[in-house]
């Protein structure tokens, strides 16, 4: 007996961050996408593509994954494909992204954090 899928669509991402801000202003930079108009102090967020939606909501006393440390694990990361990975490397380190020793495989992807420390992934076209 084969059960019917449940329809359902991705419609937002949201992270935990200390300022939601600072946050939505490097994605918004990095990607191009267009602020939420009811972000404010606590919540930002940026329209993205066909409805998606990335949110960033202020947390209290965050603590940043520490990528590939278990005792605070990535929890959720987002791959970004580029043209170029050193060129949009350098750019995203520019506006305030970090790179992690720990690279799995320089050739094919890249491993950064953005400000708040939350892994991302710059994966080549």
């Amino acid at each position: 007996m084969s059960i019917e899928p449940f329809k359902m669509r991705l419609r937002a991402i949201t992270l935990d961050c200390p300022d939601p801000q600072a946050l939505a202003a490097f994605y918004e930079q990095a990607t191009g996408l267009e602020p939420h108009p009811a972000s404010d102090a606590d919540f930002a967020g940026l329209n993205g593509e066909a409805g998606l939606f990335i949110g960033f909501q202020r947390v209290a006393d965050h603590r940043a994954p520490r990528r590939p440390d278990p005792t605070a694990p990535q929890q959720i990361h987002l791959d970004f494909a580029v043209e170029d990975l050193d060129e949009a490397e350098a750019r995203l380190i520019e506006l305030g992204a970090s790179k992690p020793a720990h690279q799995p495989d320089e050739d094919r992807w890249r491993v950064l954090t953005d400000p708040a420390g939350h892994p991302f992934c710059l994966v080549g076209e």
